[in-house]
């Protein structure tokens, strides 16, 4: 009896110390993760930023609409459609808009999960370079609201020109600039060139009026030069359009009380040419990231030093569309 009682009590600690050496075990694993989140290789990006940008910030006053976190394997062609032209968007742009340049991919050194449009210094279909173009017209349409892309630029240097924007749903009946136009973010502009600040110099812009008439069309675009890069990782550039105002801000998840770089009235309606009549109904949002042109000033494509090691690539986060309580 005696011996069989010593067998259970080793048999007991021996138990007691197996289970006492696992949670010791647990816990410095637990430790080694809060030193380094993203595993033992050092590089490997850190995938809890790619689930905490999924989670939608609330904003008082707005509520969640829709938005697209570009989580799938591939682009979402029930929200988008893929542009095919190398028509060069009315501004002698040097690319031809491909679905070869439409892809959803990992941001490397970020992690997130991401669209992204392609340039490529490459001869298709009688242009000198290839790019993608997207839209949501017909399928994802807003009037009024926060509208907001994070969004990684490529490096510019002298001839990209990446652009997040918005034109009237009704573009295909009235034609353009009718249909109205809200150019939240344009960059690669010359004068960003010519100043040596193209990673910093970018405009905000609206287009509207009855008809083209040779370039009389009423207009408004204004730049700004920032403090900082823009061109070394993701932005927020952020719309806020309601019946008085577009109003246009940078990172304002970062700078909540920045004032915006671009802000139009859009309450007066007296005249056929008055931005009250062109900007108060459905528009489709669109990503595109041209080559060249009149924007940048350069029709050449061997000035577009941006395109010297052959391809360069603009990433979008997400974009996110409030409705306003």
């Amino acid at each position: 009896m005696a011996n069989r009682r010593f067998y259970f009590t080793v048999l007991f600690f021996i138990a007691a110390i197996t289970f006492l050496m696992c949670c010791e075990k647990g816990i410095n694993n637990n430790n080694n993760n809060n030193d380094n989140p993203g595993g033992d290789d050092p590089k490997t990006p850190d995938t809890s930023l790619v689930e905490e940008i999924t989670v939608h910030p609330q904003y008082e006053g707005y509520t969640l609409a829709w938005a697209d976190n570009f989580s799938d394997s591939i682009l979402n062609t029930s929200y988008w459609n893929i542009e095919v032209n190398g028509d060069g968007g009315g501004n002698n742009e040097l690319q031809y808009y491909s679905r070869n340049n439409v892809s959803v991919e990992t941001e490397p050194q970020s992690g997130r999960h991401c669209l992204v449009l392609t340039a490529r210094k490459e001869n298709y279909n009688e242009r000198t370079a290839t790019s993608g173009r997207i839209n949501s017209k017909g399928k994802k349409v807003f009037e009024h609201g926060r509208i907001e892309a994070s969004i990684k630029l490529p490096r510019t240097a002298n001839g990209l020109w990446p652009a997040f924007w918005m034109m009237g749903n009704d573009y295909e009946s009235v034609g353009w600039p009718h249909c109205g136009e809200i150019d939240i973010l344009e960059m690669g502009h010359a004068n960003g060139i010519k100043a040596g600040t193209s990673d910093r110099y970018f405009n905000g812009a609206c287009h509207w009026g009855l008809s083209w008439n040779g370039g009389a069309y009423p207009n408004y675009a204004n730049a700004f030069t920032s403090s900082y890069s823009l061109q070394d990782t993701f932005h927020l550039y952020t719309l806020i359009w309601d019946e008085n105002y577009i109003r246009m801000y940078l990172d304002r998840d970062k700078y909540p009380s920045a004032d915006p770089y671009y802000e139009m009235n859009i309450s007066d309606r007296s005249g056929d040419n008055s931005p009250g009549n062109y900007f108060h109904k459905d528009f489709f949002i669109l990503f595109n990231l041209a080559v060249g042109g009149n924007f940048p000033q350069i029709w050449d494509i061997n000035g577009v030093t941006a395109l010297s090691g052959g391809s360069a690539k603009m990433y979008v986060d997400f974009v996110r569309v409030y409705r306003g309580d």
